[in-house]
């Protein structure tokens, strides 16, 4: 089976725990089944990895080149996280950058992201829906 590569940054495996009031009651778990689900009707296998630090994504990212394309929610490091930008933009497949909140509703700091000027979509502010809504565009544009 191939497989999507769901790829979390730094503190989203404290999600349903940490500012529900922001990121809402979906742990990371309910993400992973919402995506597998989506997923499952194109013959596809979910890879979900979260970490902490910016160089264990990069190895993940690394480690799944061989995916068919992945969701990449990177957290803070949309910010600052040039390196996760340099990996993402040597990964040869289509991804698409969520965001369970409004990034733009938020703080000033976070307006910006270096990283997604090279996604093939980006999304945000939906919750758990995001993930949903990145997984069905990926079976959309990802080729038979």
């Amino acid at each position: 089976m191939p497989d999507l590569l769901l790829l979390n940054g730094p503190n989203l495996g404290m999600l349903g725990v940490r500012q529900p009031e922001i990121y809402g009651t979906n742990t990371l778990a309910d993400i992973e089944k919402e995506v597998a689900a989506v997923v499952a009707e194109r013959g596809w296998n979910v890879v979900s990895v979260q970490r902490e630090g910016e160089g264990e994504l990069i190895h993940a990212l690394q480690d799944h080149y061989d995916s068919v394309g992945a969701i990449v929610n990177p957290g803070a490091l949309m910010i600052a996280g040039w390196s996760l930008r340099d990996a993402l933009a040597a990964y040869p497949r289509p991804w698409i950058e969520v965001h369970l909140s409004n990034v733009w509703a938020r703080e000033p700091f976070r307006h910006e992201s270096v990283i997604s000027p090279l996604a093939s979509g980006v999304i945000a502010g939906m919750g758990m829906l995001g993930y949903r809504l990145a997984a069905q565009a990926l079976t959309s544009i990802v080729p038979r």
